[in-house]
């Protein structure tokens, strides 16, 4: 809104600070509008919770019976504090992206769809005072609908052409360098081009580039990247502050990779692909970061919300999208490791409990919960998981200059 404006005031020869119309500084003013938002409506978000009784469900009683016994202090506390995030978000969206690009409606259509599927769950949970809200199935169908609009975006010319109307949601061309030295000769892509090519960490040139009927394999790809980063951040979102912080820490990797990469001269030097428009992704995960900043203010150790699947459901699709918009699926595998682990834990410990005559590999999953069994106290949990994924993101970032 205040970039159309912007735009609108410069029109009729109202002078206005250029700094507004960098990408940089509408990054960190997203920032910042979101975590002072945060942080003041959480006190009365915290406040309208209890009133409605939104409290915590203690979840996988059966299973393992003494996370009920380590967690219920926690019963009582309230959830769908995902609301929250998603608000403070949704405002930086208005004020700071750019209305006309794609990247805002595919992040905002994410945003409200997931946000309002994980809404609902929570809601049920509330409503039926259990830990059962909407079944994995019908979660799953509206993740992978939800996935393949974005998959089929990307990867059909002509569903992209359809949604451009005038010069608003024009699909974004990247350009890519064919050949080093001076003078350097660059290839301008359009978004299916560019969509088609697969980028691996540490690797400057596309691994894979699809074409033809194999983009049937990019198609479930992409569906494979959205749904598994929701439902990946969903299960680590077990203990105070664990999902925040990491969610804080992966959107900074990526966040910077779309600053970067909407750079000419910036992505040449660093042999990434320049992506039209990419800044608005960044924006919009810097929004994310303010948000949970201000969040983990209520949700650290001991927690007074909860974000509930409101704000994890939607958050890791987000994540997801963005990976997949910026090319950067692999690298959000090594920044999320965190995320992936705990993923893994939970299909592995299915897994062997199927196949393996009721065997458990871990004493309780997702990960986090295994080494709370061990003794360890969920605030050591947290910060040492935190130390991991900071070390990732580090890895995400020197992988910009090892290729």
């Amino acid at each position: 809104m205040l970039l159309l404006l912007i735009q609108y005031l410069t029109q009729i020869g109202v002078k206005v600070p250029a700094a507004f119309n960098y990408s940089s500084t509408r990054m960190l003013l997203a920032a910042l509008t979101s975590l002072l938002l945060t942080l003041f409506l959480g006190p009365r978000v915290i406040k309208k919770l209890y009133e409605l009784k939104v409290g915590q469900t203690i979840g996988g009683i059966e299973d393992c019976p003494m996370l009920a016994q380590l967690h219920e202090k926690k019963r009582n506390t309230p959830t769908m504090g995902g609301i929250l995030i998603l608000l403070s978000m949704v405002v930086s969206m208005l004020l700071w992206m750019d209305w006309k690009s794609p990247f805002s409606l595919i992040l905002f259509v994410t945003t409200v769809g997931l946000g309002g599927m994980g809404a609902y769950d929570d809601y049920l949970k509330m409503k039926y005072k259990s830990a059962k809200g909407l079944t994995p199935r019908r979660k799953l169908v509206f993740q992978i609908a939800l996935s393949s609009l974005v998959a089929a975006y990307t990867l059909s010319p002509m569903l992209a052409e359809k949604i451009h109307v005038g010069d608003w949601f024009e699909p974004p061309t990247a350009k890519v360098e064919i050949q080093k030295g001076r003078p350097v000769v660059a290839k301008t892509l359009s978004m299916q081009e560019y969509s088609e090519r697969y980028y691996i960490p540490f690797v400057k040139d596309p691994v894979i580039i699809l074409s033809g009927g194999f983009l049937i394999l990019g198609l479930f790809f992409t569906i494979f990247v959205i749904t598994g980063s929701s439902n990946a951040v969903n299960l680590t979102d077990g203990l105070d502050g664990l999902a925040t912080g990491c969610i804080i820490l992966v959107s900074l990797v990526l966040g910077l990779f779309a600053f970067l990469s909407n750079h000419v001269e910036i992505s040449r030097y660093l042999n990434i692909p320049y992506i039209e428009g990419s800044a608005e992704i960044g924006i919009y995960l810097f929004a994310m970061i303010g948000a949970c900043l201000g969040f983990l203010w209520y949700n650290g150790y001991p927690a007074q919300v909860f974000m509930g699947d409101t704000g994890s459901l939607a958050m890791g699709g987000i994540l997801g999208v963005s990976a997949v918009m910026l090319r950067r699926e692999v690298l959000l595998a090594l920044v999320g490791g965190i995320f992936v682990a705990e993923a893994l834990s939970v299909i592995l410990q299915v897994l062997s409990y199927k196949f393996r005559d009721k065997k458990r590999i871990f004493l309780c999953a997702p990960l986090h919960h295994h080494f709370e069994y061990k003794g360890w106290p969920e605030t050591k949990v947290v910060l040492r998981f935190w130390i991991i994924g900071l070390v990732l993101a580090v890895l995400g970032v020197i992988s910009l200059k090892l290729q």
